[in-house]
């Protein structure tokens, strides 16, 4: 099988409430079109295992770690702010989000597959080393790239965050790890009001106005990420995949579509057949309209079948 697909039944379970887009029909309207789009059978199916603490403790605090731990409910919901709260099933998921992540890294790495698509919630690429927010409790991808690095022993792993919202929490925790490169495309100014003035050699933000669609993203795209990550030759690939930047989705203001998301797609698989053997992992992020995000991850998931 050339692409896995990693998911586990508690990603279901967190819920914030009816009113809240990170909902557990994201999730659902995925599953829907890749049936409809005749992939599902086509990908290798994969549960996803809890994380363990040694590894979120290598992009979180133990501090933090207690916290979270402490303020999950028993019943009802607990907010941790107006935008981001638990019930009884989130810590539950929140561990296999990260856990799944890892397990993508590790299947990958062993060779069983080209690649994985992590289908998880709640997202992480908000969640800071010592603080959730932003729908985001553990930063799914920060943690499986560490786990890269840290357990498989890779020198350079890059992340590329195309999420309409800027991924400040993977930039918080390895903003001073060079070994890791973030690049994040983001529409700014807006939540989390952040990143557009930071940079650094490894870390790559590229703020676009409002309105930014297609053509203007591809050519930003070109231009400001790619030279960087061709520079810095990474042995392995990871997407943050937010699909809120779609043209449909009310949380934003870009105007991409399912076509941009398939070529930024090929862009990267193109960097890893060069320097990473193929090698990529992609974790789900936002995408809240639930039509385009179907459709969007089924056209991101559809390229790096290369179905």
């Amino acid at each position: 099988m050339h692409t896995a697909y990693i998911t586990h039944p508690s990603y279901l379970l967190h819920d914030m409430g009816a009113w809240h887009p990170e909902s557990p029909m994201r999730l659902r309207a995925i599953d829907d079109r890749l049936h409809a789009a005749h992939l599902f059978d086509f990908l290798a199916h994969r549960e996803a295992r809890p994380a363990t603490r040694e590894q979120l403790l290598r992009v979180h605090d133990a501090t933090y770690l207690d916290a979270i731990a402490a303020a999950s409910p028993r019943e009802g919901f607990h907010a941790l702010d107006p935008d981001t709260g638990m019930n009884p099933h989130t810590l539950d998921a929140a561990f296999h989000a990260a856990g799944g992540a890892v397990m993508a890294v590790d299947l990958v790495l062993r060779g069983e597959v080209n690649n994985a698509f992590v289908a998880c919630r709640p997202p992480g690429h908000h969640a800071t080393r010592n603080q959730a927010m932003g729908f985001c409790f553990f930063n799914n991808v920060a943690v499986a790239a560490a786990h890269a690095l840290e357990q498989h022993g890779l020198e350079r792993v890059a992340i590329v965050d195309f999420d309409v919202h800027h991924g400040n929490g993977t930039e918080d925790i390895f903003r001073d790890n060079p070994r890791a490169m973030f690049c994040s495309t983001f529409q700014h100014p807006f939540y989390p009001h952040c990143g557009a003035d930071t940079a650094s050699d490894h870390i790559v933000n590229v703020p676009l106005p409002a309105g930014t669609a297609g053509p203007a993203y591809r050519d930003a795209f070109t231009v400001r990420v790619m030279p960087r990550l061709e520079a810095f030759r990474p042995q392995m690939l990871f997407f943050s995949a937010g699909f809120d930047g779609h043209r449909e989705d009310d949380m934003a203001q870009f105007g991409l579509v399912e076509a941009d998301y398939a070529w930024i797609t090929g862009q990267v698989m193109e960097v890893a057949a060069r320097h990473a053997e193929n090698r990529i992992v992609s974790v789900l992020e936002g995408g809240y309209d639930l039509s385009a995000l179907g459709r969007s991850v089924a056209a991101h998931i559809k390229t790096l079948a290369e179905l």
